[in-house]
């Protein structure tokens, strides 16, 4: 009986183990391979994303910056350009990110599980359109390269943090 109850329990355990690894996928790298690597993954601790904001030029998408729950990531990029800056509702959530790229990050577009459509920078270059691979998983974080440009972007996508409190 010992055994069997032992076994259930192992069972148990693996299953469990087994659905959080097949949540977490990732798209990506989109765009050249100068500057130096980013990584927004331990934001993701403080929080869901509720804020994105984009430097744009007449060209590219100069730099970014997201709010984990109600903390600022390091900004990454250059400082020429217009900042822009959009704020998610709460309990809103990324669920997928298109782009335009060359050697460079050109294009960005956010979707919302809400329906809003947020566009950054110029329709030009080759097309990307990321989505997670796992159902009911949003975007959680955000790598790539940065110099005085973007110059690569990858979306790393899980399950919404049920933990989060007030973000």
């Amino acid at each position: 009986m010992l055994t069997i109850a032992l076994l259930a329990l192992l069972c148990a355990s693996a299953s469990a183990g087994a659905v959080q690894a097949t949540s977490s996928s990732s798209n990506g790298e989109y765009g050249g391979s100068g500057g130096q690597r980013f990584s927004h993954s331990g934001y993701q601790l403080a929080g869901p994303i509720t804020a994105i904001r984009i430097r744009v030029n007449r060209y590219y998408i100069v730099g970014l910056q997201v709010r984990y729950g109600k903390v600022w990531s390091d900004y990454v990029g250059g400082t020429q350009g217009n900042l822009k800056e959009i704020f998610l509702h709460p309990g809103e959530s990324v669920i997928q990110v298109s782009g335009k790229y060359n050697y460079y990050v050109r294009r960005l577009v956010f979707v919302t599980d809400k329906g809003r459509y947020l566009p950054f920078g110029k329709d030009r270059g080759r097309g990307f359109n990321a989505v997670p691979l796992y159902p009911n998983t949003v975007l959680r974080f955000i790598s790539g390269r940065a110099g005085s440009l973007i110059n690569a972007i990858s979306l790393h996508w899980d399950i919404y943090p049920s933990d989060c409190g007030s973000c």
